[in-house]
């Protein structure tokens, strides 16, 4: 069971990589990571700012606890890579131009939204 759950993390942890992969191109324009209170609060805009956000989802995976229950697992896993989608999608809002990509963005927002709801719920019951 721990090897499936290990292959289990191991394939969400390469779907985010992947989802959010492209983002490496912009690395070299990433400022460096906020250290202060005043900075971490400040709203997340640039390209930066967004693979950051998809490097702590990712870093949040990683550090989970497996629980051995591969359905909670997998719950708790995806409510971690939907919020970064949120995350993501909130700042397109913020800063994008493009209509297409804000409109996009609204939609990714309801349905990551939903389905976040759904994890909580199904969670919820787990214990």
């Amino acid at each position: 069971m721990k090897n499936a759950t290990s292959r289990t993390v191991q394939a969400l942890c390469l779907g985010f990589v992947i989802t959010f992969g492209s983002l490496s191109a912009v690395q070299a324009q990433t400022k460096p990571a906020a250290t202060t209170p005043a900075e971490m609060s400040k709203p997340m805009a640039g390209p930066g700012d967004m693979k950051q956000s998809m490097t702590m989802g990712m870093d949040s995976m990683q550090k989970m606890p497996m629980s051995g229950d591969i359905d909670k697992d997998f719950a708790m896993m995806m409510k971690i890579h939907h919020q970064g989608a949120l995350d993501m999608a909130q700042m397109e809002l913020a800063q994008g131009k493009s209509p297409e990509m804000k409109a996009m963005a609204k939609q990714i927002i309801a349905s990551q939204k939903k389905e976040i709801a759904q994890f909580d719920k199904w969670l919820a019951k787990q214990k």
